[in-house]
């Protein structure tokens, strides 16, 4: 992994690495909150030994005493002296516990014992100190006499004594917050990363192209205004997602120069991806070039242009097919030069079969006759056959595919499903594509500069254009 995927990992992750960050945080704080307080009191031992007055002698008594140092260290934090000390003081608790809570460190090459006793009372961590001190002056000259009446060979005098501590050092408030946040940080970003490789939505054009066969035709950024507006306009929107569109459209023109396709099944995999919304501004897009287009809703099931486009949704495709009305009557005008529309009319109670039959396939040779493109939209692949049926008989399937929603496998299926029937996928367009965090940076090569960057705070308003 480079260094920009990583960043653009945790670009697209902030949310988890955040979220672990707090928690980890909450945690240390949880823990330090509930830890008792102890206090430590400090005393300073200096050890010496018997010396002669020439320089040789002196020398050699400050070496024994730098070499006994370290002997003694281990016997201030002994259960021996331990015990002397909880004798003298008639202290409630064992040897071993009390040497739990006693330090002793000197520094090289010095004659200095630094000895640390914690306690969760002030005032015992000193009396504990101070007594510890005492007792190892005693214990160190009973050890270091070696007949009675003799001078001892060395001796310790305590240099400083403790006084009472006035804050405690556990928990360490601070060191505890700083550790929570770096472990919540390492946390998050390992999660990030793992939810990354576990990841098997689609989020780039390489793996667009690699799973449908084709090519990606176009992206389509997420967008909150289009997420409620579903139709873009045109003659006065010169914008990102306008530009996204009509990059659409070019390519469109392109795909088959000797014989460019005309009728074109618009096809998702799940509902949410945004295929309605991407039909209506496809047809759209193509109108404002000065085509004659008209867009069908071909989803017989959960019609959704007649909401999108404010027109009158009870008669329309149906009705055509059952003989109920006839064509030119249902088709309808919009706002929008240049654009008709076919509405889906009453749902019926067998959509397979009406678009699957021959009047349709008659319907739909009147309207290519009628107009440059038709535009259809379908029924998602995965959900019913409806959409394969109607690719088809179209002269191709344009499928789109929601950045970072849809999955492989969902993908791959619904290809097979469009490859079973024959059906020509003529190109894929990603739709929704963020314009920041991981994923962004197909959007953001090719359109970004045009201004145009919307948040994706409310990216859940989206689920609803298709």
């Amino acid at each position: 992994m480079t260094l920009q995927q990583f960043l653009m990992v945790l670009r697209g992750r902030w949310i988890t690495v955040c979220v672990t960050v707090v928690i980890s945080l909450l945690g240390t704080v949880a823990y330090t909150l509930t830890q008792t307080p102890l206090y430590q009191a400090s005393t300073r031992l200096y050890v010496s030994t018997t010396a002669g007055s020439s320089i040789a002698d002196l020398y050699s008594g400050n070496r024994l005493s730098q070499d006994r140092v370290l002997s003694y260290t281990q016997l201030v934090t002994g259960e021996t002296l331990a015990q002397r000390t909880i004798d003298r003081l008639d202290l409630n608790m064992t040897a071993a516990a009390l040497t739990a809570n006693v330090t002793a460190k000197s520094k090289l090459n010095t004659v200095l014992i630094d000895v640390g006793v914690l306690d969760t009372s002030p005032v015992r961590a000193r009396d504990i100190a101070n007594a510890m001190s005492d007792e190892f002056v005693l214990m160190v000259r009973e050890l270091e006499t070696p007949t009675r009446g003799a001078q001892p060979e060395a001796r310790v005098v305590v240099e400083q004594r403790a006084s009472i501590p006035s804050a405690p050092v556990v928990p360490k408030k601070v060191r505890n917050v700083a550790l929570g946040i770096a472990l919540g940080a390492m946390l998050g970003v390992g999660l990030a990363l793992l939810r990354d490789q576990l990841d098997n939505t689609i989020k780039s054009a390489e793996a667009l192209e690699e799973l449908t066969g084709a090519g990606v035709i176009g992206f389509t950024p997420f967008d909150k205004k289009l997420a409620l507006a579903h139709a873009l306009s045109f003659d006065t929107d010169n914008g990102g997602t306008a530009e996204s569109f009509r990059k659409i459209r070019t390519n469109l023109q392109f795909l088959a120069v000797d014989d460019p396709p005309r009728l074109i099944v618009i096809a998702s995999s799940s509902p949410s991806e945004g295929k309605s919304t991407t039909s209506i501004n496809i047809a759209l897009a193509l109108a404002e070039a000065d085509h004659n287009v008209v867009l069908v809703d071909g989803d017989l099931r959960r019609p959704r242009l007649a909401k999108y486009l404010d027109l009158v949704g009870s008669v329309g495709f149906s009705a055509v097919i059952s003989g109920g009305a006839s064509l030119d009557d249902v088709l309808q005008k919009t706002k929008f030069p240049q654009l008709t529309v076919l509405t889906a009319g009453t749902i019926p109670p067998n959509p397979s079969e009406l678009l699957g039959s021959l009047a349709a396939k008659k319907m739909f040779g009147d309207l290519r006759a009628k107009f440059d493109y038709v535009i259809v939209d379908s029924s998602p692949l995965l959900a019913v056959t409806d959409g394969a049926i109607l690719a088809a008989q179209a002269d191709g399937a344009i499928i789109a595919v929601r950045a970072g929603k849809t999955k492989r496998e969902q993908l791959a299926h619904a290809i097979g499903m469009l490859r079973d029937v024959d059906a020509k996928v003529l190109g894929a367009v990603l739709t929704m594509l963020p314009t920041r965090g991981s994923g962004s940076y197909n959007y953001s090569y090719s359109y970004y500069y045009y201004g145009n960057s919307y948040g994706d705070d409310t990216q859940n308003e989206a689920s609803r254009s298709s």
